[in-house]
């Protein structure tokens, strides 16, 4: 067969190859131009933005935690203060053996199941080179343990902080607070920038309320890291503010008196100065230790005090509710002098007992056979309970709680701590919305002795106590006197409400009465009187815990400890020119006179102590004492 030849055409393959290559041209200049485009872009109308993000990732902006405040008492003494501790931290990613490393570590320092529980905790959340504190506030013994075998632990480290620590213990907690671990909660509401590296917070009392004073302003420092984000080096700070000082008005040894009389009894202990409002002394008896709660509490030691009868957690002084007993006496004479349901002068009988129309119940006084014909100033120094209970009756209800809340009972006094209670001052209203009854007699007529509904804090009564030796000018209590910063001092807080204007002579009788309550010879608070060269104007009361039945004697030694009557008793001093005033209820003490009248005087006589002359051994009665 012949043989074939493939005959190419050269111009039809050159036309392709020259398409081809205007094509790839084409496309290698679109794409020359799109990269030069997107260069030009990233380097010139977004460099600063990317810019910003590599110094980012290689520099991290780090709070410094500022040193909290410190807290003095009126005369400089430190009640809350920072103070140098070791902590054992492990760095995670420098142990090989975590589980190894911590059993170890329990059985050479005795740690606690849940301390290594809260650690476990803590370290997951945070990364690996970061170190977590797995004890705080190591003992010199802890210390000396670890350190002879410090070389085969590696990764942990002993550490110094500041944690805050309470010098005064007890005897001030309730007052003072004190500060405890963040938890979660917190953490969410907290300011980031302000709280970012800090671990503790106000919990209770003035560390608490006053959290962001005595907190005070983060510092940053900028600090040069790697991709895996171990730092390098600082390349710059800026340094923290230490918290604002705070100065209060409380006096730590006036204190120490009135939590030391109160011993025997739990209880509370509130002194005004009548002149500012400012808080002399804020006992809650019984008190804790704030210290252990700083470095986290063991659990049984919490559920010890959580568990305890005597409520040692619980803030009496600012929210314990009592019946305010026979205190109360000397604000309803004023009312009914006011709404002239009855002079100073006139007398009312007391066989001992009252009875409403058409009743067989007999609303008794504490005196059996009653005080006879007695006028208002022989009521309120023998506490007769028969008067008020007519007094009470002629007022009304509505009268008497228009009347009394005007001295701030069933309200908040406005105080500087957070956690206030109420309190309850009774009406028909209150009744009708609480209870969907109507309001009867017979509950107007205890209301006159305080008993009832009636509810009060210490501090209610404290404060109304300082109104009614003021002549009805309103002092906000409060306990932070002066904020001192590294730049100013300004003043804590202020805050009156109306004065109460009254007719001089009603103000005039009520307390020559309440001057012989410790100053005559048939006063119910007599025994305190003696020694002072000034006097002293009080009203001792009995708070009921249960409702005697009709005709049953109430005998104090054959009945329960904790349902005996509380005690009770209100002062102020000088009487003539006030510069305190004082409530006291020691809780089921008694007898107001024989319990809490000699704690409120301890008190009192210790503010009051003169300074360059002695005390008189005897004490004359007053003008006009009955």
């Amino acid at each position: 067969m012949p043989e074939l030849y493939t005959v190419k055409d050269t111009g039809a393959e050159n036309r392709i190859f020259n398409k081809r290559l205007i094509a790839a041209s084409v496309i290698i200049g679109l794409l020359t131009t799109a990269l030069i485009g997107r260069l030009v872009y990233l380097q010139v109308v977004v460099h600063q933005h990317y810019a910003t993000m590599a110094k980012e990732n290689s520099v991290k902006i780090v709070p410094l935690v500022p040193a909290r405040g410190i807290i003095y008492d009126r005369h400089g003494k430190i009640l809350a203060d920072n103070t140098p501790s070791y902590s054992l931290d492990i760095t995670p990613e420098q142990v090989g053996d975590m589980a190894d490393t911590l059993s170890r570590l329990q059985q050479l320092l005795d740690i606690p199941e849940e301390k290594i529980d809260t650690f476990k905790k803590l370290y997951k959340r945070q990364k690996r080179f970061a170190s977590t504190p797995l004890l705080m506030n190591l003992s010199d013994l802890e210390l000396a343990k670890f350190a002879v075998v410090r070389p085969y632990f590696p990764g942990v480290d002993i550490r110094t902080h500041q944690v805050r620590y309470y010098p005064y213990g007890e005897l001030a907690s309730h007052v003072i607070g004190y500060v405890g671990r963040i938890n979660e909660n917190e953490q969410k509401q907290l300011p980031e920038v302000q709280y970012r590296g800090a671990t503790h917070i106000g919990k209770s009392g003035i560390e608490k309320s006053y959290e962001a004073e005595l907190h005070g302003k983060a510092g940053f420092a900028e600090i040069e890291t790697n991709v895996q984000a171990r730092m390098l080096g600082t390349l710059s700070e800026t340094n923290p503010e230490q918290g604002a000082s705070l100065h209060l008005t409380l006096d730590i040894d006036l204190q120490k008196t009135a939590y030391d009389a109160l011993a025997g009894y739990n209880g509370a202990v509130v002194a005004l100065d009548t002149k500012t409002g400012g808080v002399l002394a804020f006992v809650s008896r019984p008190g804790f230790d704030p210290n252990p709660f700083v470095v986290g509490i063991g659990n049984e030691a919490y559920q010890a005090l959580n568990a305890s009868q005597d409520q040692p957690l619980y803030n009496r002084a600012l929210r314990g509710l009592y019946p305010p007993g026979s205190t109360i006496k000397p604000f309803i004479a004023l009312a009914g002098l006011e709404y002239d349901a009855i002079d100073a002068r006139q007398t009312l009988y007391c066989p001992g007992y009252l009875q409403l129309p058409g009743s067989s119940h007999k609303y008794r006084d504490w005196r059996k056979g009653g005080h006879g014909a007695v006028n208002m100033s022989h009521a309120i120094t023998q506490s007769c309970d028969v008067y008020f209970y007519r007094l009470a009756l002629g007022l009304g209800i509505d009268h008497l709680q228009g009347f009394l809340k005007k001295f701030g009972f069933g309200e908040h006094t406005g105080i500087d701590l957070d956690g206030e209670k109420l309190g309850l001052l009774p009406s028909r209203e209150w009744k009708q919305a609480r209870k969907k009854r109507p309001w009867f007699p017979g509950e107007t007529v205890i209301t006159g002795i305080g008993q009832g509904y009636w509810q009060v804090t210490p501090l209610q009564l404290a404060k109304a106590t300082a109104m009614l030796a003021n002549r009805g000018v309103w002092r906000t209590p409060f306990l932070v006197d002066r904020i001192v910063t590294s730049q100013a001092t300004k003043p804590g807080p202020e805050g009156n409400g109306p004065s109460l204007l009254l007719a001089p002579e009603h103000w005039d009788s009520v307390i020559a009465a309440m001057v012989n309550v410790v100053h005559s010879a048939h006063g119910t608070a007599k025994s305190i009187g003696y020694g002072i060269d000034y006097h002293i104007a009080g009203k001792t009361g009995t708070a009921q815990v249960f409702n005697i039945k009709q005709g049953a004697k109430y005998n104090e030694k054959s009945i329960d400890l904790k349902l005996r009557d509380h005690a009770l008793f209100i002062a102020f001093a000088p009487a003539d020119d006030p510069k305190i005033a004082i409530a006291v209820i020691a809780e089921n003490g008694g007898h107001g006179g024989s319990v809490a009248a000699p704690i409120a005087s301890k008190v009192i006589r210790q503010f009051l102590k003169p300074q360059n002359h002695e005390t008189l051994h005897e004490n004359p009665d007053p003008p006009g004492a009955f």
